[in-house]
């Protein structure tokens, strides 16, 4: 048992009164229960049904009917540019998540997938911001796994 504020349910839209934010990685805006803290101070249990990707809500409903918000973290990210449908399906062919722009991808930063792109001709710039790739093909959000037939090596 906590005495801390809970929350078992998710916005999809804000609502016209927000108690505060909570700032969260991508990584972070995958979860099902955890402790958060808002961007005032106010921690809160999110405790929810399943493991939910937090980018397709708004954000959290505290027991009490106080609305908290949820802005992605900013993030050391690269930003890819070139032949972006070659860059692209090297990228995917990693399983590496990848947010996709008009004329750029962003990819987080990992030395490895850097070297690879800059061996293919890639341009790369460090940028910094938040960070929402796309989700799988076969669902929406993100995927948790897949299984098409090959193994990993």
């Amino acid at each position: 048992m906590t005495n801390l504020p809970v929350s078992r349910h998710l916005l999809r839209h804000a609502p016209p009164e927000v108690a505060d934010h909570v700032m969260l990685d991508y990584d972070q805006r995958l979860m099902r229960r955890k402790r958060l803290v808002t961007d005032s101070g106010l921690a809160f249990l999110a405790d929810l049904a399943e493991v939910t990707n937090l980018d397709d809500h708004w954000g959290f409903v505290l027991d009490d009917g106080r609305a908290i918000g949820v802005r992605p973290a900013p993030e050391d990210l690269i930003e890819v540019r070139g032949d972006l449908p070659r860059l692209a399906w090297h990228i995917g062919n990693r399983h590496t998540p990848c947010q996709i722009g008009a004329d750029h991808l962003r990819i987080r930063r990992d030395h490895v997938i850097e070297a690879m792109l800059t061996h293919l001709g890639a341009h790369l710039v460090p940028v910094a911001g938040p960070f929402r790739p796309e989700g799988g093909a076969y669902g929406k959000g993100r995927i948790m796994g897949h299984d098409h037939g090959h193994v990993h090596t």
